[in-house]
């Protein structure tokens, strides 16, 4: 596929706008996390043991399973994933929206950031859109967000991914075994609700259908 500056500007138009509704996620986020919210009981994760590795790296399993998939979609259909970076920026505001309608307490530990100040907040704001703040433990770290919850961020990416690169046979095996592990990984790291990831399914396969009609499987294989 040759890139043409038209074209180069249109994807770099799709990522400013899916960086821009992370940002805007993130604040939304925030916000809640500020707020006083309740544990819910979850009959999944009580059977479900909590394992500490999967739980330290499953921010890096996750980025290993969605960024080499969504740069190969690039390279093999831009329009395809200019489409789906609109998708994943309408997914991340659709998912700030929702966390700061539950209002659903962590799924361990205790509410350590109810009532947290607006300076707090900033300064946790600017860790979270910083690349690679996730990983600064240092004095000033950004906070772990832990009322994040509804819906799943790391079953929504990798599904929205998933479904956009369905029609190519190679990438969706790829892809396919990269969600089910990240997906594996929530519930061992208990990072979420049960009903995070059901959400997460429901609310995703929703707004695809909503923009592309159904999976497309009849284009040329990769």
């Amino acid at each position: 596929m040759t890139f043409q500056p038209r074209l180069i500007a249109r994807i770099a138009g799709s990522l400013v706008f899916r960086v821009s509704c992370y940002f805007v996620m993130m604040w939304m986020a925030l916000w809640a996390e500020a707020r006083a919210a309740p544990r819910l009981p979850d009959v999944v994760l009580e059977w479900v043991p909590y394992v500490a590795w999967v739980d330290r790296y499953n921010y890096i399993l996750w980025l290993v399973a969605y960024v080499p998939v969504a740069l190969w979609l690039l390279a093999k259909d831009a329009e395809r994933f200019i489409r789906y970076m609109v998708s994943a920026g309408f997914i991340a505001l659709i998912r700030g929206l929702t966390i700061m309608s539950t209002g659903l307490g962590p799924v361990r530990g205790a509410d350590l950031h109810a009532g947290m100040d607006f300076d707090t907040r900033w300064s946790a704001f600017l860790h979270l859109i910083t690349p690679f703040g996730f990983f600064d433990t240092g004095a000033g770290a950004r906070v772990y967000l832990t009322k994040d919850l509804f819906f799943s961020g790391h079953t929504s990416t990798t599904l929205l991914l998933l479904l956009y690169v369905w029609r190519y046979p190679v990438l969706r095996g790829v892809m396919l075994a990269a969600h089910v592990l990240v997906v594996m990984s929530v519930f061992f790291a208990h990072l979420h609700y049960t009903i995070d990831v059901i959400g997460a399914y429901a609310i995703t396969l929703t707004l695809f259908t909503l923009r592309e009609g159904r999976l497309g499987v009849h284009a040329s294989e990769a």
